[in-house]
């Protein structure tokens, strides 16, 4: 299991950016997926993350500003960040939770693991 995230880069206070990340593999199901963001020194902290189901939750500090969403047949996941502030510069990365996998064998896997991208780094100037 992969992921990819992209669509990170230089932004003006005020603009916008949209995060993307794709999970590959022999991935039947995504239970949940999200994003979190780690600046330097600091814990991993949530973002915002959707359920299959497309039930979401976000950090205080994204809400109203920031918009997740998912497209599941393809495996992604979005995140539209709009407004943005200095203080939302950091590396953004990109989870997976609880996947239902087809192994070589045929058989299915169904975990409650978490699976992380490597990050896309966000720098806001103001």
């Amino acid at each position: 299991v992969q992921l990819q995230a992209s669509g990170g880069g230089l932004v003006q206070a005020g603009g916008s950016l949209r995060l993307s990340c794709a999970a590959s593999g022999r991935i039947l199901r995504i239970d949940r997926m999200g994003w979190y963001r780690r600046a330097p020194g600091k814990e991993r902290d949530l973002v915002a993350t959707i359920t299959d189901g497309g039930i979401t939750n976000y950090a205080d500090s994204v809400k109203g500003r920031f918009t997740i969403s998912r497209d599941i047949a393809k495996k992604m996941v979005y995140l539209q960040m709009n407004d943005l502030k200095p203080e939302d510069a950091t590396v953004y990365i990109c989870n997976a939770h609880g996947l239902t996998t087809m192994q070589a064998d045929g058989n299915l896997v169904v975990d409650g693991e978490d699976y992380w991208g490597k990050g896309t780094l966000v720098t806001v100037s103001s």
